[in-house]
């Protein structure tokens, strides 16, 4: 009998589909926080496969501590799979899939809520009309940044960017600019791709940050690219939450450098700094890039596909 571990509570479609593949035994995790170390450890000896998702921090020493795990696939919920030290699962003889493509509308959409939110200052309204305060409508009220037309500046050119920047373009008539560490030959789009990220930066009224999350891209964003930034810039990110520089944000906010942020995301998520809560100029969302219900069975059901064929002793889908 193959063991599976879930690792947290999923939509039911999918785990009643990873219930019906052949010859398995399926648990799943009740709790919704990341596993700890010591149950990522157990986990490893015990189950032949394991269904992580974002925060399961399989590092390099846990890896260590298991050098000989039962455990041989590691199939991701999420594209992003920068919780996992892939060269120590597969040093350890652990296979690593992801989920790529079922979150890129997904993703890209809470893009423009955010850049929406925050240069029309919607959360801003909403709070005021919630708390009662709000005394009518008046031409100099709560005038924000006009979207359509402007330039959007994207750093990390690939699905995702590129679904923010369709729509951007086709649905906002707005110019795009971009960063990517390798040439873009075809962007979908009108578009031109810039040399340096602070390029990218000067010229864009909106900044949305869509690289993978990892060690190559911690800090990615940081003081010289709030400095590079118009003073009436915004920043977007919907990566992760370590590629931006959180206390160089909140100083730049702070000093009007950058007129405000959207964020999905958090270097030390769930915690996020007191300084930004108490901003009216930053629109702040609980990591919902991906919580539309359709989406996340898509992610995983492809994650079971991922499962499937390594049962069977197939090529993996998704193999990362």
């Amino acid at each position: 009998m193959t063991r599976i571990l879930i690792t947290r509570p999923l939509p039911e479609a999918i785990c009643e589909a990873a219930r019906l593949l052949p010859g398995v035994e399926v648990e799943v995790r009740q709790m919704t926080t990341p596993m700890k170390p010591g149950e990522m450890r157990g986990a490893l000896v015990i189950f032949d496969v394991i269904l992580p998702t974002l925060g399961d921090l399989f590092a390099a020493d846990i890896f260590a501590d298991v050098p000989e795990p039962r455990t041989k696939l590691l199939a991701n919920f999420g594209v992003g799979y920068n919780h996992i030290d892939v060269a120590a699962a597969r040093e350890a003889g652990v296979a690593v899939t992801n989920t790529p493509g079922a979150v890129t509308d997904a993703t890209a959409d809470i893009a423009m809520t955010l850049m929406l939110m925050t240069c029309r200052r919607a959360g801003e309204g909403e709070r005021l009309v919630r708390a009662g305060n709000w005394q009518g409508w008046h031409p100099a009220q709560m005038l924000g940044t006009h979207v359509t037309g402007k330039t959007v500046g994207i750093i990390g050119m690939g699905r995702i960017g590129k679904a923010v920047a369709r729509r951007c373009h086709y649905g906002f008539g707005m110019d795009v600019v971009f960063f990517n560490r390798s040439a873009v030959a075809d962007p979908g789009m009108p578009a031109e791709q810039m040399d340096s990220i602070e390029a990218v930066a000067r010229r864009a009224d909106i900044l949305v940050i869509a690289v993978p999350g990892g060690a190559e891209t911690r800090h990615l964003i940081g003081a010289p690219v709030f400095a590079a930034m118009k003073r009436s810039g915004i920043l977007v990110n919907i990566s992760r939450g370590d590629v931006v520089h959180e206390s160089a944000l909140v100083k730049a906010l702070q000093a009007n450098r950058i007129a405000g942020a959207g964020l999905d995301v958090y270097e030390f998520e769930p915690q996020v700094p007191e300084a930004l809560k108490l901003m009216e100029n930053v629109t702040l969302l609980p990591h919902l890039g991906t919580a539309a219900q359709d989406v996340r069975e898509a992610m995983g059901l492809m994650a079971v596909e991922n499962i499937r064929a390594h049962l069977a002793g197939q090529p993996l889908p998704n193999a990362v």
